[in-house]
C-alpha cells in the first residue's frame, strides 16, 4: 500500500471513476464528489487511507472506503483494489 496522502482527481482517475484526469476534476468542480461527507471544493484535496467517498459518476453513485492510494491507472482489478464499496449513499444528501 501507499503511505500518506494523494490529489483526489489522481485518485478518481487511478481508481477508474473517470476515463480521464481532467474528467475526474471536471466530478469535483460539478459538486459530484464527497469526502467524508463534505463536498470536495478543489480536486487537489488531499485524501488518506480511510477516507468515505461519495461519487455520483455518470455511471452510478458510490460511496467507498479508500484501502490504497495507488501509483498508476491500471485496469479494473487493479482499480478494484484501492476502496472497498460501503453501502449505498443517502439520497437525501
Amino acid at each position: 500500500m501507499s503511505e500518506g496522502r494523494q490529489r483526489l482527481d489522481k485518485w478518481l482517475w487511478f481508481a477508474r471513476f473517470a476515463r480521464t484526469r481532467s474528467m475526474a476534476a471536471r466530478l469535483v468542480a460539478d459538486g459530484h464528489v464527497r469526502v467524508n461527507g463534505t463536498r470536495a471544493q478543489a480536486p487537489a484535496k488531499a485524501l488518506h487511507l480511510g477516507d468515505v467517498l461519495t461519487v455520483a459518476a455518470p455511471h452510478g453513485t458510490m460511496l467507498v472506503r479508500i484501502l490504497d492510494l495507488g501509483e498508476r491507472r491500471g485496469g479494473a482489478p487493479e482499480a478494484q483494489r484501492l476502496y472497498e464499496t460501503v453501502g449505498t449513499p443517502d439520497p437525501g444528501s
